[in-house]
This record gives structure tokens, sequence and C-alpha cells, in this order.
């Protein structure tokens, strides 16, 4: 495997500092959905101008109102998000 596609350049920035490296430090005492939602919001946050704009501002975005309502303990909410999820993905919805 390239080292390109181990370490794509869209998770580094210009002066070398690594998503991961960040994303790793961020969550370091998360458990969960707080650190799984915390870790895809910084990683689309992260690369969203150098690889797929306003898509990743929106995965961002649903990952971040998903972590909200978890936070808030929203069943409701997290269950939207759920149907959602599987919706735009084309997967069946089992509840």
């Amino acid at each position: 495997m390239s080292e390109e596609k181990i370490n794509p350049s869209h998770y580094q920035s210009s002066t070398g500092l690594e998503c991961i490296e960040c994303v790793e430090a961020v969550v370091e005492n998360l458990i969960g959905v707080e650190a799984t939602d915390t870790g895809n919001i910084m990683k689309y946050l992260w690369r969203w101008k150098n690889k797929e704009g306003s898509t990743d501002l929106k995965k961002a975005r649903w990952y971040l109102d998903h972590l909200i309502a978890h936070v808030d303990n929203d069943t409701d909410k997290i269950l939207r998000h759920y149907l959602l999820h599987n919706y735009l993905l084309g997967l069946p919805n089992n509840n």
C-alpha cells in the first residue's frame, strides 16, 4: 500500500501536523459515542477544504448534532439521526 493511501495529504497540515494526532489528543478521555462523534467532527472539519467541500461540512454537522443529542440524552433525536443516516446510505431501518 502506498504512503499516500495510508497518509493522504488532506489529513496533514502544511506544517506537517497530522489530523490523527490531534484527534487522539482530543478524544483521549472520551469513550463510545462521545469519542467517535468528536473524532469524526474533527476529521471532517480538518479536511473539508481539501477533499469534499460542503459535503464534509455537512457530515461534521451531522456528527455534531448526533453528539449534542447524545449529551442531552434526547432519544427521539438520536433515533431520527439513525433513521436519516440509514436512509441516506440506503440501509434498512430496523427499529
